[in-house]
């Protein structure tokens, strides 16, 4: 029996997202091992006899630690066949997909890698936010916010100080830390954008600056999972305009009085 590890990226959310080639690994599968943020629509296209096995992580909670999985992989391959293991956005890109790339490969496992459509592009993308932009905006960064021991990513911090968009993915929960990062630095005045369920029909968004945001995403109620995007950018966004001239138009009535 012929052990294969599929290694599939599902994109950011919307299920129609994934690539094709993704499709026909899910299909071929006999094991189908997926996280948390995969779409449940996606093992639709699974075959009806095929396992499908939650192995998902959320904050504060695991599934299976990352070392289970590797297991998983193993044992589902050299019992099975052909497992799909299908992740959020690109199983590169924060998945740790490489790890598991690593360790299949380390058992004599074939694996095929299916790249998928990363969050980091298309979130912003699909609210009209460019992550690069000719004149304002010549590079991004992608960047977790937390590092192993809990702290504040040391790249975020570095890239604070560029001119360079940066879109800060897993970082609701640290979002005081990187508004204190820029008051630091002097730049209250800094376009954020947090964009919550990204492609999905419950997607939601705030724009503002890093001295208002807080309170912004605390009256939309933002919660994980949803992504950060700071730079100039964030200013091409439509909401961030209306509330331009909704805040012009209270500091003018105000003076008028």
């Amino acid at each position: 029996m012929k052990r294969k590890l599929s290694l599939i990226g599902a994109g950011p959310g919307d299920p129609e997202l994934i690539t094709l080639k993704g499709i026909k690994a899910l299909q071929s599968a006999q094991v189908i091992l997926y996280d948390a943020l995969v779409h449940p629509d996606l093992l639709n296209y699974a075959a009806a006899e095929s396992l499908k096995i939650f192995v998902g992580k959320r904050k504060g909670f695991k599934a299976y630690t990352q070392e289970e999985i590797h297991e998983l992989i193993v044992h589902y391959a050299t019992h099975y066949g052909h497992v799909a293991r299908l992740k959020g956005g690109d199983p590169f890109l924060f998945g740790r997909g490489y790890e598991e790339w690593l360790y299949a490969q380390q058992h004599g496992i074939e694996v095929e890698i299916i790249p998928g459509v990363s969050s980091a592009i298309a979130v912003p993308e699909l609210q009209h936010i460019p992550v690069t932009l000719r004149g304002i905006s010549e590079s991004c960064w992608i960047t977790t916010a937390t590092i192993a021991d809990g702290q504040l990513s040391n790249d975020l911090q570095l890239a604070a100080h560029s001119s360079a968009t940066i879109v800060v993915l897993m970082g609701v929960h640290k979002l005081p830390e990187i508004v204190a990062l820029y008051r630091h630095l002097k730049k209250a005045d800094m376009p954020i954008a947090i964009i919550q369920n990204g492609s999905l029909p419950e997607e939601k968004i705030v724009v503002g600056y890093m001295d208002n945001i807080l309170e912004k995403a605390a009256a939309a109620h933002i919660q994980s999972p949803a992504i950060i995007v700071i730079g100039e950018v964030v200013r091409t966004h439509l909401q961030f305009e209306r509330d331009a001239c909704i805040d012009e138009a209270i500091v003018s009535a105000a003076h008028a009085h």
